[in-house]
């Protein structure tokens, strides 16, 4: 029986971090019934189960909000049972007062959740005293304490592979585009044609997003991580990868716009245009270099390196071979400052 599309993830969890919460809770749980011996160690339980994330600085975050929403959760509890009793009107309205308290304090909405929470444990299997209240938590403090160190010492989790293979395909599907480009600049097109140019074109600006927030999942994967240090160059190079990549999308993609609004069947037989072709050609082999590991590079100039020269162009198409010429620049410009920082490196 398939489970509907509402509750399933597009991707597993990683089978690691699976065994690494279940890790956690035993541990937590086993650790704190010996040191707090009473009621079950629920909130132990609980906070390890939360706090263990796919990054540290995410595990310590949680750590610190779970831990703030079982005081304020616990402390509203034991004041209410204390001069309440624990009745259902006095746990609905703990619950209450929890989530309006958070808005109060504008915490997180995990805080938030917890608070009202807490409240409620408390208030529906313990006695509200305040004995009681410190044991929860200083409890829930050992939980998520125990998921931090178990994340941190059960391999840290590193998140550059999204990274590395996010920016892979936008530079592959960057030097496509051009050659694509190049293609449609030689040979005669259909309408159908350049609408398909043009969405091939549009798809580049979600990869270029995608490859973004892949090095913004690794760079917070690699904050407080013990084995940050061997990965932060590798980083750093994927970042300044995509902000070469940024422009030339955009110089490609109003390239392909001004190709699909004023292209007209003669256009091939212009010789500017083959010339401007074959420089795309030529800026989609350098794309493709940049991409590429610093051991697989060829030791090669770019190719896209002398300025083009070019005749004065038909009254016809002056505009468009004028527009494309710009946005040529640019791309070249792009391409030779990383080639000089290949060589500083």
């Amino acid at each position: 029986m398939r489970l509907p599309a509402a509750i399933r993830a597009a991707q597993r969890t990683p089978l690691l971090l699976v065994v690494k919460s279940a890790i956690a809770v035993i541990g937590s749980w086993l650790l704190s019934q010996w040191l707090i011996p009473g009621p079950l160690p629920v909130f132990a339980a609980i906070a390890a189960l939360l706090v263990v994330q796919p990054s540290l600085n995410q595990s310590f975050s949680k750590a610190v909000e779970r831990s703030v929403g079982v005081i304020l959760g616990v402390l509203l509890a034991t004041t209410l049972g204390l001069f309440f009793g624990s009745g259902t009107w006095v746990i609905l309205t703990a619950a209450a007062c929890g989530l309006l308290i958070a808005w109060a304090l504008r915490l997180a909405p995990g805080a938030a959740t917890q608070i009202a929470i807490s409240a409620i444990l408390v208030l529906a299997l313990g006695t509200a005293t305040p004995d009681y209240a410190l044991d929860r938590v200083i409890e829930t403090i050992l939980g998520a304490a125990i998921g931090v160190v178990v994340n941190v010492l059960l391999v840290p989790p590193v998140a550059l592979a999204p990274a590395r293979e996010s920016t892979a395909r936008l530079g592959s599907e960057l030097s496509a585009s051009l050659d694509r480009l190049a293609e449609a600049l030689t040979s005669v097109r259909t309408r159908g044609q350049l609408e398909e140019l043009m969405l091939e074109a549009r798809l580049m600006r979600p990869m270029r997003d995608a490859a973004d927030a892949a090095i913004r999942a690794g760079s917070e994967s690699l904050t407080l991580n013990p084995r940050s240090g061997r990965h932060r160059a590798e980083l750093a190079e994927l970042t300044r990868t995509v902000e070469l990549y940024t422009p030339i999308v955009t110089q490609v993609t109003g390239m392909t716009r001004a190709v699909y609004d004023h292209y007209s069947p003669d256009l091939v037989d212009e010789p500017q245009v083959r010339a401007i072709a074959e420089q795309l050609r030529r800026a989609a082999h350098d794309v493709e270099r940049v991409g590429q590991p610093p051991a697989a590079v060829v030791e090669e100039p770019p190719a896209l390196t002398t300025p083009l020269q070019i005749t004065r162009p038909s009254a016809t198409h002056w505009i468009l071979i004028g527009s494309l010429l710009e946005d040529l620049h640019r791309i070249h410009h792009s391409l030779v400052e990383a080639g000089r920082r290949s060589d500083a490196d």
